[in-house]
């Protein structure tokens, strides 16, 4: 695999993560360095780690892996995406999904980069050098995490309730592109 192949592949793994991060930008008053950071770590590891675990699974687990993660990426955004849109519409003021602690960002970061454990598994299959690659994509999903929070916020601080409910719609189409697309449905 060259480094360009591997460019887009990090830029395409990390697109989820990306979205997401434009939901967090939305759901804070005010992104700081902080919220960026912190998006960009959780992001940006989870898509380093899980590459890594699906290379030392190795092709032993592979149908298993490859059978179920679309649909475990599929439920989980759509769980997060559905609670997005409720809180959107509830009345109180703050919002659970403005938080940037472990318990929020945790189920995000599992659930944007389960497609790139399947990633790490074919990896194994091509005998990619695995910490570069780990590397390059943890970087490219870090850089473009921290760019989606400031991004959401910026668009989210104008039309707090409804941008909450169309973060929340982002996650569930998220969800829902994973799903047809492993499923060979439109592409």
């Amino acid at each position: 695999m060259s480094f360009w192949e591997l460019l887009i592949l990090a830029a395409g793994l990390a697109m989820d993560a990306f979205a997401a991060a434009v939901c967090k930008g939305m759901s804070v008053q005010k992104a700081a360095g902080r919220h960026t950071l912190t998006a960009g770590l959780w992001f940006g590891a989870f898509q380093a780690l899980m590459p890594a675990a699906g290379y030392l699974l190795g092709t032993r687990f592979a149908s298993s892996i490859t059978a179920i993660d679309h649909w475990i990426a599929f439920l989980l955004l759509g769980l997060l995406g559905a609670n997005m849109i409720r809180e959107a519409f509830a009345q109180d003021g703050e919002s659970v999904d403005s938080s940037f602690g472990v318990r929020a960002m945790a189920p995000l970061a599992v659930a944007t980069s389960i497609d790139a454990l399947a990633v790490g598994v074919t990896f194994a299959f091509l005998g990619v050098r695995i910490l570069p690659a780990v590397s390059v994509i943890g970087g490219i999903t870090f850089a473009l995490s921290a760019l989606g929070v400031r991004l959401g916020n910026l668009f989210g601080g104008r039309f707090r309730g409804g941008a909450q409910a169309a973060g929340g719609v982002i996650l569930i189409l998220v969800g829902v592109r994973i799903l047809t697309e492993h499923l060979g449905i439109f592409g």
